[in-house]
């Protein structure tokens, strides 16, 4: 296969496989990536496993056209593609190994050789010329081995990205890549997640046109759709809205309750209800799902003492991956001592970040009027945001919002009659009660200052502690004027229809401006309020709970200059101007700090 005029695929198929790595079924196969880059060098890109040896020899050697290959470039040492290493270097023995130290040494465990007269030992920012084609190398220790690279290629554009970007299947089964690759990343991959986003931060920096892993297809479009889900694993962010149940049952009587719940969900609301039977699903993609929703409950039996085996397997497949950020629920069985749900609770809490909801629904062998009671306020619980998030509900007049204004930070929403726009503001007060009237103050130079000068209407959303860093870069960091904020989100509208947003908030007003103050640099909006929506109980986000916990830590070390208190921008020199404005974040001199 073609991958571009110097690029050739010379990976195999795997049809033949029926658990990869010994766990994960593949009903589709696997494929082993390989790749040739022809230049005035020939450079090969990993081997394959060592099931197909010689499939993959007489693919190289037809690509070759009697040329002989000068480097065998090594990402990752995993023996489904590294296998081959002794044999290639058998069948061209005149060829340079490029690997990292850490590769070599793993070669020798591998091998009992680790080609010492043939290394060619790679780092972070190091490069290889072939011709034409300069490739630069870049380390990704533990996505998901330690002595992992990834390879970018400034010709052609292309990013040779080792195990990330990979899903299970053959190449020549045609299937959805979301689902296959969401199960082969947070099985995986997915404990990680830190370092798969520091390897995102490096690519970013990066022009890439084409993306080659290891595993799946050769990706050459809508790569922002590929890469923002892996932005969205990695940060453990919830992917989709909506609720996944995980179950057990014995005789039949957790899965009518579960049942029942999973009716009274979608009844208060809840846009997608997934259902699982650990008995009987695939366990890692009862998993994956786990992470794909940001709410989850737990159904299981008291069983000798215990959990349910499968409901234990499950949760312990969650905390080795790093689960969090979530919100858990319970329910439980027992006929004369029910202890699951206080067992679940203890395997989870040292989980970062989850937020258990009460109550719990405790069947006593079967449900009675008791736990069906139970069970409908668990729905309302987990439902109240959808609820409050209806038109026409009846909880639009809900002052309580009021409630969660701090010295917080809030994402403003308006419209200038073509597009939505939104930006991050910290001044929002509440200024009178009889009637209610809120201030909010707004620098004059963003976009949305002049937008809501010419309408008169703005909705303030209250973010929460669970909102991550990429809120605050969509909707801080870009001009409404140049960029539609709301392109590819979904959108819901209060009844002055304007947007509110669908996730990390915990209350909306929707304003109407009675009053203009000017400031000098900025503007006060003196409002009423038309509209206030409670959704959820979540902490309202402080702004020093935002410099404490979300705003990453600036890269300073080494460096000499001055840094943006707010975006973590880095402005190297002696001296910063008096009239400097941040790239990034478009705070001005007084925002930044010397670099310590």
């Amino acid at each position: 296969m073609k991958i571009t005029n110097d690029i050739r695929y010379i990976g195999v198929n795997d049809h033949s496989i029926d658990l990869f790595e010994g766990q994960y079924v593949v009903p589709n196969g696997m494929s082993y990536n390989s790749y040739m880059i022809i230049d005035e060098s020939i450079a090969i890109m990993d081997t394959v496993d060592r099931r197909f040896t010689h499939e993959w020899l007489d693919n190289i050697a037809a690509a070759l056209e009697g040329r002989k290959p000068d480097y065998l470039i090594v990402q990752h040492m995993e023996p489904d593609h590294s296998a081959n290493i002794a044999n290639f270097m058998a069948a061209y023995p005149e060829t340079k190994i490029v690997a990292s130290s850490k590769a070599f040494t793993m070669m020798g465990q591998f091998f009992g050789n680790s080609f010492e007269d043939r290394q060619v030992v790679v780092g972070e920012g190091d490069t290889l010329s072939l011709g034409k084609h300069t490739l630069t190398f870049c380390t990704a220790p533990m996505v998901h081995w330690p002595e992992v690279i990834v390879t970018y290629d400034s010709l052609d554009k292309v990013l040779f990205s080792a195990d990330g970007f990979g899903k299970f299947g053959a190449l020549d089964v045609d299937e959805p890549w979301d689902d296959e690759s969401r199960r082969y990343y947070i099985g995986i991959v997915g404990k990680y997640g830190a370092q798969v986003q520091a390897l995102l931060k490096k690519a970013s920096a990066l022009d890439i046109s084409i993306i080659c892993p290891l595993h799946g297809p050769v990706l050459t479009e809508n790569l922002g759709h590929y890469i923002s889900l892996y932005d969205t694993w990695s940060s453990y962010a919830v992917e989709k809205e909506g609720i996944m149940i995980a179950y057990t049952s014995v005789y039949g009587n957790t899965r009518r309750a579960v049942e029942l719940l999973a009716e009274r969900l979608r009844a208060n609301g809840c846009p997608d209800v997934a259902v699982f039977d650990l008995a009987r699903c695939d366990m890692a993609s009862a998993v994956a799902n786990a992470f794909r929703y940001g709410r989850l409950v737990l159904a299981t039996t008291t069983y000798n003492a215990d959990i349910f085996p499968f409901m234990r397997e499950f949760i312990d497949h969650l905390t080795e991956r790093g689960y969090k950020n979530r919100t858990v629920a319970f329910m439980e069985n027992g006929t004369w001592a029910p202890l699951a749900a206080k067992i679940m609770r203890r395997k989870l809490e040292e989980s970062k970040n989850l937020t258990f909801v009460e109550p719990v629904v405790t069947l006593r062998s079967a449900l009675n009027s008791d736990s069906t009671e139970a069970l409908e306020r668990l729905s309302e619980e987990l439902c109240r945001d959808y609820l409050a998030q209806r038109v026409g509900t009846d909880e639009q007049s809900d002052m309580s919002a009021l409630f969660r204004i701090g010295y917080g930070l809030y994402v403003v929403t308006c419209n200038d009659g073509k597009k939505d726009n939104g930006l991050i503001v910290n001044t929002v007060t509440q200024v009178t009660n009889t009637p209610n009237r809120v201030a909010v103050t707004i620098n004059k130079e963003n976009y949305s200052h002049h937008v809501i000068r010419q309408t008169g209407r703005m909705n303030v959303n209250c973010l929460t502690v669970d909102t991550p860093f990429k809120v605050f870069e969509d909707f801080g960091f870009r001009s409404g004027r140049t960029v539609d904020k709301f392109a590819d989100s979904q959108t819901l509208r209060s009844a002055n229809g304007l947007v509110f947003l669908p996730h990390y908030i915990n209350s909306f007003m929707s304003l109407e401006v009675e009053e203009y103050v000017d400031l000098g640099t900025h503007g006060m909006f003196i409002c009423t309020i038309t509209e206030a929506r409670v959704i959820s109980n979540a902490e309202t986000m402080s702004y020093s709970y935002y410099m404490d916990n979300v705003k990453p830590r600036p890269e300073t070390e080494g460096k000499k200059g001055w840094v943006c208190k707010i975006c973590g921008y880095v402005h190297e020199g002696d001296e910063l101007p008096e009239d400097f404005v941040c790239p990034l974040c478009k705070h001005g001199a007084a925002d930044f700090e010397p670099i310590a």
